[in-house]
């Protein structure tokens, strides 16, 4: 029995599965990132030169750091909403993961840089001054950075875009930040000054943990890792829920940017003429486009019973 590729032209200009009410909420999340980070390097500048505070430099580094992770992001998103075209066939949704690996290098080299900064002033204590400013920036901190959170949170839940997760996970990060600066500069305020580097090396070690996760989901899309177990038994499930599909093989799964791409062999009653086959494959997609609705399908039909070579890597989970 013939094969038949099922997915859309990979030249339609369908940005990459998105409609334009997602691509304009992934632009203003940007936006808004982007704002947010320069608002927060100013009020910090200005509390850090009053206060001297290693805690506050700890949280200017890391907005200057947000600051550069969102124009890498904005520019990513940019780039990974362009529809496909001769040159990337498969569209541009791994900008975003290599966005995610750009950022988890800024932010792990900043969390050395003041890792080395609060050990240094830990062994050469100072005197603090002028705290208050220090607390009311950080308040109005954690304002903006909630707001922001929110609406990225709305906006991932709205698209699955992956570098905007990404640049959650930095705004997240601050909050718990932000509530330490607070403490520590509160503790300053009455005579316990040597708080302000201990929870600065705490910041630097909650940062790179951070940059960590955020490499470790970029390197996985770049190497094109497997869907989940859950993810993929999903997708098999649903491809066997078709009353006329006999099994299925050679699941393999990947996901680049916002789109997940997926292709399998289907099994099917090898009597079946090729008009049937390619109508029961379409059904098939449908269905699992239904649940994967940003999904490239692509299905192979084959025979039931016909023996093909296993891939040496092919274990019950790849069946």
């Amino acid at each position: 029995m013939n094969a038949h590729n099922h997915s859309h032209h990979p030249l339609e200009p369908d940005l990459t599965g998105l409609n334009i009410k997602q691509a304009r909420l992934m632009r203003l999340a940007t936006y808004a990132s982007a704002s947010v980070a320069f608002i927060l390097i100013v009020s910090k500048l200005i509390a850090w030169m009053w206060s001297d505070s290693i805690t506050i430099l700890a949280t200017l580094i890391d907005s200057c750091l947000d600051a550069a992770a969102s124009l890498i992001t904005l520019y990513a998103v940019h780039h990974a909403l362009q529809p496909a075209d001769k040159e990337h066939r498969f569209g541009h949704g791994k900008a975003e993961a290599l966005a995610g690996l750009g950022q988890s290098m800024f932010i792990a080299g900043s969390s050395m840089f003041l890792l080395l900064e609060a050990i240094n002033r830990l062994l050469h204590p100072k005197d603090l001054e002028v705290l208050n400013i220090g607390v009311v920036v950080m308040l109005i901190s954690i304002v903006f950075t909630a707001g922001l959170i929110a609406f990225q949170q709305h906006v991932v839940k709205q698209t699955g875009s992956t570098a905007i997760a990404a640049d959650s996970v930095h705004y997240k990060t601050d909050l718990l930040v932000n509530v330490g600066v607070i403490i520590a500069l509160l503790l300053a305020m009455y005579g316990w000054a040597g708080f302000d580097p201990i929870f600065a090396i705490a910041i630097a070690f909650y940062i790179l943990h951070s940059a960590w996760e955020i490499a470790s989901d970029a390197i996985d899309q770049l190497m094109d890792k497997e869907l989940s177990d859950e993810d993929r038994a999903n997708i098999k499930q649903l491809a066997l829920s078709h009353p006329e599909v006999k099994g299925l093989h050679d699941l393999r799964t990947r996901k680049a940017g916002l789109t997940t791409f997926i292709q399998f062999h289907l099994e099917l009653d090898g009597h079946l003429n090729l008009i049937q086959a390619h109508a029961i494959a379409d059904e098939v997609e449908a269905t699992i486009k239904k649940e994967w609705t940003d999904a490239e399908v692509i299905i192979h039909e084959d025979p039931y019973g016909l023996q093909e070579p296993t891939p040496h890597f092919a274990d019950s989970s790849q069946k």
